[in-house]
């Protein structure tokens, strides 16, 4: 009696869904590392912003080698010299308001991205954004907003700069979908890497370069190694499918954030932590189900 076997490829939904939890996953270990190092141990963003992409650079060495300088081949540099510098000046946002916000304030700042990015997408790439992709990312939003309730304490200017990163990297992350198409993921973090490092290092020293030592530099090896693993399953999620579907899926992070903040920092903000978890996951969820009955229509 002979038996077949039959190979099940993955829903594009589930891959892309996959891979951006484990960039969020990654991202906010990430936030951990950065704001103990800006807030706790004092060293300038700027230049923190410098030595994590540098060691996320150092660390693509070996992915560089084996790929060669074909990897770095575009025909497309502007448009990654645009999405380039938009991320770093988002990073720099971001490090700096690190360095000031506690962690789940600038975490539920940030998570107004969804709405720039999901409004870029309709606008210029073309992408159909139907009601249940913006019923997920409000509801996503509205559970961040109930985990974290960022309106309880009082705002200066520097709680605005995670949503100036936000913006700044909702802009970049439309850029890089429209490179995913025509690109290698490898390329994109390769190119993003590269640029990163000379732009932030002139802002380093704009503002005046520092330089690490001790555990110091320990934690910037492991920011850099964060950076590199988050960026590149980042890439990989926008291939996988639309920006506006996977975009909500992000937001499965905050949950580990509040937890991060309380465990190494204290913060315990007052809110329904699990109620706002519930809708987070629920809304991801539920998108997810509905692509996944889109990817089984026939054409």
């Amino acid at each position: 009696m002979n038996q077949t076997s039959v190979a099940v490829e993955p829903s594009r939904a589930v891959v892309g869904a996959l891979w951006m939890i484990l960039a969020g996953i990654a991202f906010s270990l990430l936030n951990v590392v950065t704001q103990w190092l800006t807030m706790k141990l004092a060293f300038p963003s700027a230049s923190a912003a410098f030595w994590q992409y540098g060691f996320a650079f150092l660390f693509s060495l070996p992915f560089l080698r084996r790929l060669g300088l074909a990897a770095m081949r575009t025909r497309y540099p502007w448009r990654h010299l645009v999405r380039v510098a938009l991320a770093a000046l988002g990073v720099e946002a971001w490090v700096a308001g690190l360095a000031v916000v506690p962690i789940w304030q600038a975490i539920a700042l940030v998570m107004t991205s969804p709405f720039f990015i999901i409004l870029g997408a309709r606008l210029f790439l073309g992408e159909r954004v139907g009601p249940a992709r913006w019923a997920a990312t409000a509801a996503g939003f509205t559970g961040a907003m109930i985990i974290l309730q960022p309106w309880s304490d009082g705002f200066g200017w520097a709680a605005l700069l995670p949503v100036l990163s936000a913006l700044l990297w909702g802009a970049s992350s439309l850029i890089t979908k429209s490179l995913t198409g025509i690109e290698r993921p490898e390329t994109i973090t390769v190119w993003l890497l590269v640029l990163l490092t000379p732009i932030n290092g002139g802002l380093a020293l704009a503002a005046g370069f520092a330089v690490p030592t001790g555990a110091t530099l320990a934690l910037f090896l492991l920011a850099g190694l964060l950076t590199a693993v988050a960026q590149y399953f980042l890439t990989l999620a926008y291939a996988a499918a639309d920006a506006a579907y996977v975009q909500p899926f992000d937001d499965l992070k905050l949950p580990l954030n509040v937890l991060a903040g309380w465990l190494f920092f204290g913060y315990a903000p007052a809110g329904y932590l699990w109620l706002g978890a519930a809708l987070i996951l629920s809304a991801s969820l539920f998108i997810m189900r509905n692509e996944m009955r889109r990817e089984r229509k026939p054409a």
